[in-house]
């Protein structure tokens, strides 16, 4: 993911950020990844007004005592976000929004119709919005408080669908994007199931193009990330390190 921060045109928000996750967050980060701090957009659980905050990728819910060999999801699947364990009640009461530049997503490529053998070369693309607007991706939050220190971690993940006409030409899934009319709607939380929200978005309005595998680290976040390039002949010994996001 792409994100420069926090703002995100169609709604407004307060910082929501303590001196020390300030320093966590990213003022730009070209090449964010599960694991890495990006802004969220959410409404506060105890004033109500909507704030900005930092938060980790990869959900970590509240009821989990021991989080020793938990796995982070960093994806909820539409299908079963209401029903799964982890992320049925943030579904319900603790949704957000991610606003990005782009996002990324790895292809599979074949070799005479079939997919290699000995490396799984995958052809990094980025996808981003036709007017190179930011967007908001639909999240889920939760907070998980340390039973020894007290300390407290926020979290999130992202909501997922399946993928637009555009998006299935490399991959079969996409992260739910928001239009700013829903904005308010599915962060105030007051419907416990927007299942009407969680669709693929129009494909016209989006743009994808291949980028070069200097992407597979997700330590490279120099500007020229998502530069476009040719689609390269797939080479033994390049597989990625990162996998598809989504």
């Amino acid at each position: 993911m792409h994100q420069n921060g926090p703002d995100l045109p169609g709604i407004s928000s307060e910082m929501d950020a303590s001196e020390e996750e300030l320093t966590r967050a990213y003022k730009e980060n070209r090449n964010g990844a599960p694991g890495e701090w990006f802004w969220i957009i959410r409404r506060h659980p105890g004033h109500g007004r909507t704030v900005h905050t930092p938060m980790k990728w990869g959900l970590l819910p509240a009821w989990l005592k021991d989080p020793s060999g938990w796995k982070y999801p960093s994806n909820a699947r539409k299908e079963t976000v209401k029903t799964n364990g982890a992320f049925k009640l943030p579904y319900r009461r603790k949704r957000c929004l991610l606003p990005i530049q782009l996002f990324y997503e790895w292809q599979k490529i074949l070799e005479d119709g079939k997919p290699l053998k000995k490396v799984q070369w995958k052809q990094p693309y980025a996808i981003a919005m036709k007017d190179r607007q930011p967007f908001a991706v639909a999240g889920l939050y939760d907070t998980w408080t340390d039973p020894a220190t007290g300390q407290q971690t926020n979290t999130f993940t992202v909501v997922t669908c399946e993928a637009n006409s555009l998006m299935a030409t490399i991959h079969d899934r996409l992260p739910v994007i928001l239009a700013a009319e829903n904005y308010e709607r599915w962060i105030a939380c007051i419907e416990a199931d927007p299942d009407d929200l969680m669709v693929p978005y129009p494909s016209e309005l989006m743009e994808i193009w291949p980028i070069s595998s200097k992407i597979n680290s997700s330590a490279y976040k120099a500007a020229d990330v998502a530069d476009p390039v040719d689609v390269p002949v797939p080479r033994a010994g390049l597989a990625p390190n990162q996998p598809g996001l989504f």
